[in-house]
């Protein structure tokens, strides 16, 4: 054991940072040094010798968040770090995009379109298929696309199903007065003009990065084998806001070698409106069925009054991993509850 990481550490973290190898699941709950144990996992890996620094993807959701553990793991390990995949799931696909994007049909100089990119080729999508912009929204398209590319639902498995990502929304906010069944038969043939207008640019929207480095490792094995070489541990922040794309993509990476750790915590999914799906965590033990999990229960951020209001109110949620956090904070002022008009 690193006795210099161990020190700043409680004994669940301890566990965490030091589990010998296989896949491991943290259970993080909040206020309990997640961040910490990732980087010092992270650094433990490196350290320890179990893989060079190049051969680590660590993904986080947020350029900030990405840009902070790479800080955080440089103090520990200084100029070796500059060398760790430390990204964003798009950062991460977009870096192999360019050098895979050939065997897609795309030229590895593509232009990456933003969302507003995105919503001008779609109209000119309609205009293409001369299709009314007023009756046929083309944000509200974007955002069916998006949801469709998110779950991995591509243009042809989009038209034979007829749906893609309607989620809760009535056929009044898609948009269609001819109904939910019009709507999305007008959303297919805009879809497939969208992706041949994007190709013909040599362009991808943020989803296709995802999608389309699903599409490389699943039709070229060779790939496939060289990431998984390549990335000899795979380490994933915030995996409960994970969606359908990225938990392929994370699946596919690690189900050989099997090094794979995931931190996250089911009582703070809140993403669900951007494709989170809450079940990747919650089957992470099913995917990998001898992975370790580890709870970090003690919050270092509340009193207990607070986390008892808290985990009260959670134990209710369904489907959940059982957590009870608790402070070392002491009791703290009582909860106020405020009723606002």
């Amino acid at each position: 054991m690193d006795l210099e990481l161990a020190k700043d550490l409680n004994d669940r973290q301890r566990e965490a940072v030091f589990h010998g190898g296989g896949p491991l699941l943290v259970l993080a709950g909040a206020g309990s040094g997640k961040t910490r144990v990732l980087t010092y996992r992270l650094a433990n890996l490196i350290r320890s010798g179990q893989v060079s620094p190049h051969q680590t993807l660590a993904i986080t959701f947020t350029n900030k968040a990405a840009g902070e553990m790479q800080e955080r793991v440089a103090s520990l390990l200084g100029a070796s770090s500059r060398w760790m995949w430390v990204c964003t799931f798009h950062a991460a696909c977009a870096r192999m995009l360019r050098h895979d994007a050939g065997l897609l049909g795309y030229r590895s100089n593509f232009t990456i379109y933003d969302e507003d990119d995105s919503v001008r080729l779609l109209k000119h999508c309609l205009d293409d298929l001369r299709l009314d912009s007023k009756r046929f929204p083309p944000r509200g398209l974007r955002n069916l696309i998006s949801d469709a590319k998110n779950k991995l639902i591509d243009v042809d498995d989009f038209g034979r199903e007829g749906r893609g990502g309607r989620g809760d929304r009535t056929d009044a906010e898609l948009g269609d007065d001819r109904g939910l069944s019009g709507y999305l038969d007008v959303a297919a043939q805009v879809y497939r003009r969208y992706q041949a207008r994007l190709l013909e640019v040599n362009a991808l929207d943020f989803d296709d990065l995802l999608m389309r480095m699903v599409d490389v490792l699943r039709l070229f094995p060779e790939r496939l084998d060289y990431y998984r070489d390549l990335f000899r541990h795979v380490l994933v922040d915030e995996y409960q806001d994970t969606n359908r794309a990225q938990y392929v993509l994370v699946k596919l990476l690690a189900e050989e070698h099997r090094q794979v750790t995931v931190v996250g915590d089911d009582d703070q999914s809140v993403y669900s409106w951007r494709g989170a799906d809450i079940r990747n965590i919650l089957r992470f033990e099913d995917d990998f069925p001898d992975a370790k999990v580890v709870k970090l229960e003690q919050n270092y951020r509340s009193s207990t009054t607070i986390l008892d209001v808290a985990n009260a109110l959670v134990s209710h949620n369904r489907g959940r991993k059982p957590k009870n956090l608790w402070s070392e904070r002491g009791p703290g002022e009582q909860v106020v509850v405020l009723e606002c008009r």
